[in-house]
């Protein structure tokens, strides 16, 4: 394919690191939570992707800033005002969106799109946080309004989301019970979960009927419903479904909080300054360069990734990495 064109507002951003996550394989697949099957490929593509190039994460370097007319009205002139705060050569991270278009080896940003990353954070780590730690900082401190002392428990927690989940929640200062496979406990464990349950030998649902009750039941993977969920809650307690079907948004009250998380860079900015101070660690499973998308798409497919699948769009993108971690 032709290199993408950076407008006027954009930067042309060189990618060092992406991630293949459930969005991505979800769109690929056409497998959409249950009521989405037809609103999502009316809007992504009947027959498969419209978009020859998926992927929202990248985390690389600026290599071209785009010139010409900016386009009218005050989106445009916002975003090539936001562009002036960048540079040729800036470390940068950030998501696409709808535009998509981070698994390859440039993509075109709005500069409204761009977050510096700190000296100390690699391009794994920038692209790494980004899906699950938007997510979950969403989730936690926007939807559940979270309060120190207070009882979390987390579903998936081994996963992108879930995580990030278990450190943001400790970093707030819950008491966190986390749900996860028996092979995962110790790295779930390590991440600061105070009590862990292994879903393979404990039913979730078992837990309401032991009289367990939660602040904030925080389901990262489609694990319960409104009906399910429920009954795990204390008075006052939030439940919240980060994968609901079309009727439980719709229908989302009281203690339901479900919905998408916003790609805001100043949520990005407070991530990357977490990972900076050692707040927050970025779980990988592994990285695969461009030519084993396929076996990524496969893994994410499996449910059995742990944290996040980083892809290397540049054939020399480890060794950039590495030399970009020397010079710093």
């Amino acid at each position: 394919m032709a290199d993408p064109v950076a407008r006027r507002g954009e930067g042309l951003v060189r990618v060092v690191a992406s991630t293949v996550n459930s969005g991505d394989a979800r769109i690929r697949g056409a497998r959409f939570p249950r009521g989405f099957a037809l609103p999502g490929r009316l809007a992504l593509g009947l027959r498969g992707p419209r978009k020859r190039v998926l992927g929202v994460v990248f985390a690389g370097t600026i290599v071209e800033l785009g010139a010409g007319d900016p386009g009218r009205g005050p989106r445009a002139r916002s975003r090539a005002e936001a562009m002036t705060a960048f540079a040729v050569g800036d470390r940068v991270c950030g998501m696409t969106g709808a535009r998509m278009g981070a698994h390859a080896e440039l993509v075109a940003v709005p500069g409204s799109r761009l977050v510096r990353l700190p000296d100390a954070v690699s391009f794994d780590d920038a692209a790494g946080v980004l899906f699950g730690g938007t997510t979950a900082l969403h989730y936690l401190r926007d939807k559940a309004l979270l309060q120190p002392g207070e009882r979390v428990l987390v579903v998936g927690a081994s996963g992108a989301v879930g995580t990030n989940a278990v450190q943001l929640a400790k970093h707030f200062g819950a008491t966190v019970t986390a749900v996860t496979s028996g092979r995962n406990a110790q790295l779930v464990a390590a991440l600061g979960a105070d009590r862990l349950i292994d879903y393979g030998t404990v039913p979730i649902e078992s837990l309401a009927a032991r009289g367990e009750r939660f602040d904030v039941v925080f389901d990262t993977v489609g694990a319960l419903s409104p009906a399910s969920g429920r009954p795990l809650l204390a008075e006052g307690g939030r439940l919240l479904l980060a994968v609901a079907s079309l009727g439980e948004m719709i229908t989302a009250r009281g203690p339901v909080k479900t919905g998408t998380a916003p790609e805001r860079p100043e949520d990005i900015a407070a991530l990357l300054g977490l990972i900076e101070s050692g707040a927050l660690r970025v779980v990988t499973d592994r990285s695969l360069p461009l030519d084993r998308l396929a076996e990524a798409h496969a893994l994410v497919d499996s449910g059995r990734k742990v944290g996040n699948l980083l892809l290397h769009p540049q054939a020399d993108a480890s060794a950039a990495e590495r030399a970009d971690r020397s010079e710093r």
